[in-house]
């Protein structure tokens, strides 16, 4: 015990460099699928459970926004190439632009759960630990939505987060933006609409900037409210092969 206490005296916690520099640490990302060529194109996507894979006349394309990192295109005769990138983030068809410059280094964030899975709610509980610092870029998270800047949402919206989101978010001062993250903020991910569900967040409130993933890494959820601030580009939702 006194040895590992030792070491981590030593060793200290080093906290990423990104995006200053790269980030290469294993484990920080799950990685995500490449669209490629594929003879067998309209096999390869029949696999996807949320169809984000779709075959073309160029092979197979990839819709990140319905990825849910099921792994099933990663091996067997179907896999498709990875990548090990975590800037996910881009902006909607109807997003605000970025916040002004008086927010990059003053940005106060609200968390909302809207019926989340948990997933998304441990990944965004470290945005703010040691190995990601969410304070070194003058962001910070808030409990109360009279002082926020950005609403974070996670999960679809469950009939009984109705109304705490939209309280959430008339509450909140202008100029403020609107981050989903995850899948199921975006577009009720596996869980789609239903009498118990309204889907993704854009269905109650505008959406500024999506986060794909289940769950999106804490540097992908980093860089969505980099992005929200106009200090980092957008992502490609969609490739094509």
């Amino acid at each position: 015990m006194a040895n590992w206490v030792a070491r981590s005296l030593l060793k200290g916690i080093r906290t990423t460099r990104w995006p200053a520099q790269p980030e290469t640490t294993p484990g920080v990302t799950p990685g995500r699928p490449e669209p490629a060529w594929r003879e067998d194109a309209e096999r390869v996507a029949s696999i996807c459970p949320t169809a984000a894979l779709k075959a073309d006349a160029l092979g197979v394309a990839v819709e990140f926004a319905g990825c849910v990192h099921c792994q099933r295109c990663r091996t067997g005769t179907e896999a498709l190439p990875w990548r090990a990138d975590f800037e996910w983030a881009a902006g909607t068809d109807t997003a605000q632009a970025a916040l002004p410059a008086r927010f990059r280094h003053a940005l106060h964030v609200r968390y909302l759960d809207a019926g989340a899975c948990g997933g998304c709610m441990g990944e965004a509980r470290l945005i703010d630990a040691p190995p990601y610092n969410l304070h070194r870029f003058g962001i910070f998270i808030t409990a109360t939505p009279r002082d926020a800047d950005v609403l974070l949402i996670a999960g679809p919206v469950t009939e009984a987060m109705r109304v705490p989101l939209l309280r959430t978010y008339e509450a909140m001062p202008e100029p403020k933006r609107v981050v989903a993250m995850g899948v199921c903020a975006i577009n009720g991910g596996v869980f789609g609409e239903s009498f118990a569900s309204a889907g993704g967040a854009s269905a109650l409130v505008p959406v500024d900037v999506v986060i794909p993933g289940c769950p999106p890494p804490p540097l992908a959820i980093v860089h969505g409210l980099l992005l929200a601030v106009g200090r980092a580009k957008p992502a490609a939702l969609e490739e094509a092969p």
